[in-house]
């Protein structure tokens, strides 16, 4: 079968799975289907002729207890312990994912983001003993990654020069080779990454908190922030991607055909308005939170 077949032909079969209603699409993220937030870009992605959308994931805030690994002795032999990895085999379980900015004022109440995490509400931090078999539980934000296969080397070049210049700095291009190359673009950056431990799993299965709430919103906090330049990144790949070379014009809000400079200054008023908005609800959310700290205190 030609080349150019084959690549039809894995298309063809992709879309048929994504035309499926959300309801009975399943995949192997947390939310089971396709990210609402990154599904237009799929979709205008699928529609482009040379490439087609393989997995995705448009940027998320979770909260992870990691799997438990089988530990060997020296001899190979497996003792029957556990030790702790969040790549590692033995599952995981999600405590908690959004793939939205976290209100903070949902939870200003003392105590709202133990619960919203899935974690016991404790005074008193607790850490771990260097020789304790325990498994971390981990706070993340993950920006956007997508997988795109295509239909030539050209094709991939190009996918890769717009996610490059979007600020995905960690994107790359897998199967060039071979007698039948397959070219996959990677679409990925790191810089936005976040993660810490917040907590952990006793080795009878109680979760005890490392870190007092307050640090727990200030996480939150910068990983709502980081949903904004994750936003204003998609955008940009998108628009690389997409719009035909030699245009400076797109549609603006109201449908109308605009300049691209226009277009730039429109998009960087509504981010600078995107980040005051946050900065304000981080201000009352943290102020209010830290009051209910010091009620919770005194009384």
């Amino acid at each position: 079968m030609p080349k150019q077949d084959i690549f039809q032909e894995k298309k063809r079969k992709i879309l048929q799975a994504l035309s499926k209603p959300d309801d009975e699409y399943t995949d192997s993220s947390p939310i089971g289907a396709v990210d609402p937030n990154i599904r237009q870009l799929v979709d205008q992605i699928n529609e482009t002729d040379g490439y087609v959308t393989t997995s995705s994931c448009a940027g998320r805030i979770s909260v992870f207890l990691e799997g438990a690994a089988k530990v060997k002795d020296d001899s190979g032999n497996d003792e029957g312990r556990t030790s702790s990895s969040a790549q590692g085999k033995g599952g995981g379980s999600w405590l908690f994912v959004s793939h939205d900015p976290v209100d903070v004022r949902t939870v200003q109440e003392y105590g709202a983001l133990f619960e919203l995490f899935s974690l016991p509400k404790e005074d008193k931090r607790s850490f771990p003993s260097a020789d304790e078999n325990v498994r971390f539980v981990h706070f993340k934000f993950e920006p956007m990654i997508l997988h795109i296969l295509t239909s030539s080397l050209a094709h991939a070049q190009h996918c890769h020069s717009a996610a490059m210049s979007a600020g995905f700095r960690e994107s790359g291009i897998v199967g060039v080779t071979g007698p039948e190359p397959t070219p996959h673009v990677a679409i990925r950056t790191q810089g936005l990454a976040l993660e810490s431990i917040i907590a952990y799993q006793d080795s009878a299965g109680a979760i005890w908190p490392m870190v007092p709430e307050l640090y727990l919103l200030t996480l939150l906090n910068l990983a709502n922030q980081r949903f904004v330049a994750n936003a204003e990144r998609k955008e940009r790949f998108a628009r690389n991607l997409l719009q035909p070379k030699g245009k400076d014009h797109r549609k603006g809000n109201a449908g109308e055909w605009e300049p691209a400079n226009v277009r730039r200054e429109r998009k960087r008023a509504e981010g600078l308005k995107r980040k005051e908005e946050l900065q304000r609800l981080q201000q009352s959310g943290s102020a209010e939170l830290e009051k209910n700290h010091h009620n919770e205190d005194v009384s």
